[in-house]
């Protein structure tokens, strides 16, 4: 798995399209903005847009950070185990901004530990601020 993650509109779509060659490789894109449920893996590279809102999705359907979590790990283990290369694109929220609203202080602690556990269980990690890619992860077989 490869988790790629930085700010809003910073240029991880775009990254990720060229580091990949996605303009002439086959692949499935699949976007959590437009769905709320993972898909079904088809292709042999697999990129999961906006994260987040799926994290979300799932705190709206569980209640809490905590179960959200759990529910987000198992999900994230199922796309572990795949035979093939799972892109996780994920936006920061907030900034270390502690939001007013409670559900967007549980969705900012779901999304922070989700991360985190996704950080943990790639392979490799970057981050993309202004169009430009870090790695801060990189696991060699």
């Amino acid at each position: 798995m490869h988790f790629v993650t930085g700010g809003a509109f910073n240029g991880k779509k775009k990254w990720v399209t060229a580091f990949y060659k996605l303009e002439q490789t086959p692949h499935q894109w699949h976007s959590f903005y437009k769905e709320k449920e993972a898909p079904e893996l088809r292709e042999e590279i697999v990129v999961l847009e906006g994260v987040e809102r799926y994290i979300r999705a799932l705190l709206e359907r569980s209640g809490t950070p905590e179960e959200a979590r759990l529910l987000f790990r198992k999900q994230l283990e199922k796309w572990q185990k795949e035979d093939r290369t799972v892109i996780l694109i994920g936006t920061d929220i907030t900034k270390g901004i502690v939001p007013m609203n409670a559900f967007d202080r549980f969705f900012r602690d779901a999304a922070g530990w989700c991360f985190q556990d996704t950080a943990a269980a790639s392979r490799r990690v970057d981050t993309v601020w202004y169009g430009i890619a870090e790695t801060i992860k990189e696991e060699t077989e």
